[in-house]
Parts: structure tokens; C-alpha cells; sequence
């Protein structure tokens, strides 16, 4: 095999998802796309670490600072939902359901990993439910053991604010099966279930 192809390949192979299949097969896609479409891409991935930074407000990744959420005065700035990550923040903003601001973590706890709570911008997070007012902090970190414990350290680092901290509910997925549910998600089905209308 060629060596700018292997090369290519084996770069495409590090992202997260892509196994060394697919990455031939998008290096190969990449060879028979038209050469613009190609120069573009290039020139697109060179670009995005310089253009691309935190928001100095919630750490969302943006170019312009304050991002367009922070940014926008319709949004209910007494709320502020915290993520892991902002693949979440797009998540949660593609419901169209959510009109309040974020903080992102870029991580959750994992001190195996040696990620601890200094690693998180938590800080930041208290400065600003201080200094603004907020009335509400949505955790909306996965129910996972990383997930629940950042969700008990950011309820502890804000515990003595006069502040609402509540956890997204977790359970059963909509058209899901009970009988293939675990046991875990099922019991926080359970817990957080609520009155119906």
C-alpha cells in the first residue's frame, strides 16, 4: 500500500468511533472526491484549532466570545444546565426544549484517570451562580459513576448558595422495552418518576 495512503488511514484510525476499516475507506473516499472538496477539508481541520476556542463565560467551544448562547438576551439566565461536554450542549439544544445557559465541565470525574475536581472549572461555575443570581443548576451529566459522582460534587460545591441544584431524570427510553431495561436504569425509572397531567 502506498505510504500517504497508510498514513492518511492511520491518522483517520485515532478518531474516536473509526476503526482502521472505515478510516481506509474514508481515505480512499477522500482520494476519489473531487480535489476542491478535499483542499477544503484540509484546509477546514487546519484552521479549526485556531479558531476555535472556550467561551469565557460557560467554556462552550466557539469562535466568537461570549458564544451565541451566552450571548443571546432571550435566554433565561436563571438556569444554568451543566455538561460534560459540549457534543451535550448540541444534544440538549436540539430538543428545542431547554432556553437557559450552560457551563461546560470538558470531563467528569475520573480519578483513575487523575481527573479531579480542580480539573473541571468548578470554580467558575460557583463564581458565576454567585455573581449572577442563578436560581437554578441543572446537572446533566450521564448516569454513569463518573457522571453521578461530578453530579454530587457540583451539589457540594454549591450547597451553601441560595440556589436550586437538580439532576436530570434518567430512565427507560422512549419506545424502549421494560423487560430489556437493567436494573439500574430501571430503578431510576422509578425514583424519578412523577404525577401524570
Amino acid at each position: 500500500m502506498a505510504d500517504p495512503i497508510r498514513e492518511l488511514s492511520d491518522l483517520l484510525a485515532r478518531l474516536p468511533g473509526v476503526g482502521r476499516r472505515t478510516a481506509l475507506r474514508l481515505a480512499f473516499h477522500l482520494l476519489g472526491a473531487p480535489e476542491e472538496y478535499a483542499r477544503e477539508l484540509g484546509q477546514a481541520i487546519a484552521r479549526i484549532r485556531d479558531r476555535v476556542r472556550p467561551c469565557s463565560v460557560c467554556r462552550n467551544l466557539t469562535e466568537q466570545d461570549p458564544c451565541a448562547v451566552c450571548g443571546n438576551p432571550r435566554r433565561d439566565r436563571s438556569i444554568i444546565c451543566v455538561v460534560a461536554g459540549v457534543p451535550d450542549l448540541w444534544a440538549i439544544e436540539e430538543t428545542g426544549s431547554y432556553r437557559g445557559l450552560y457551563h461546560v465541565l470538558h470531563g467528569l470525574l475520573a480519578p483513575l484517570d487523575g481527573v479531579g475536581p480542580e480539573d473541571l472549572h468548578l470554580d467558575a461555575l460557583r463564581a458565576r451562580v454567585q455573581a449572577d443570581g442563578t436560581a437554578e443548576v441543572i446537572v446533566a451529566t450521564r448516569p454513569s459513576v463518573e457522571g453521578e459522582a461530578t453530579a454530587f460534587v457540583v451539589r457540594d460545591i454549591l450547597k451553601d448558595l441560595p440556589v436550586r441544584v437538580s439532576r436530570i431524570a434518567s430512565g427507560v427510553p422512549h419506545g424502549g422495552e421494560l423487560e430489556y431495561a437493567d436494573r439500574v436504569t430501571l430503578g431510576f425509572a422509578l425514583d424519578g418518576r412523577r404525577n401524570m397531567p
